[in-house]
């Protein structure tokens, strides 16, 4: 199976996966989606599939606390996709983006254990 990992160049949680996918000879592709803007349709379809844009969205990071609380609660999805557009780095990283469509955040080694059917 392949992949496409979606996150920042600099982000040691990304380095991480890619690392992990590497060791287990998982073939990836890396997207910096501050460099490649990731398309509104797309940020839709992944925030659909993961269960809403709270499960894309990193509220802890230093991006999200430095907002105006006015930009805190977007009503709806071009609101919302604006916003990530602005500000790329609010997208909880890595994305990761199976070949079969399938739509992850974060990593963990056991979570890509599963994921790519590894765990015993």
């Amino acid at each position: 199976m392949s992949a496409t990992v979606y996150g920042l160049d600099n982000c040691d949680t990304c380095k991480k996966a890619r690392n992990w996918l590497a060791r287990f000879g998982i073939e990836h592709a890396f997207v910096d989606y501050r460099a490649q803007r990731v398309p509104p349709e797309t940020l839709k379809a992944w925030a659909a599939q993961l269960g809403g844009w709270d499960k894309l969205i990193n509220r802890a990071s230093t991006t999200w606390r430095q907002l105006p609380e006015t930009r805190k609660s977007p009503a709806t999805d071009p609101e919302w996709t604006l916003l990530l557009k602005e500000h790329p780095a609010l997208v909880k990283r890595p994305v990761l983006v199976t070949q079969d469509g399938a739509v992850s955040v974060g990593f963990t080694d056991n979570g890509f254990k599963l994921r790519f059917g590894l765990q015993k």
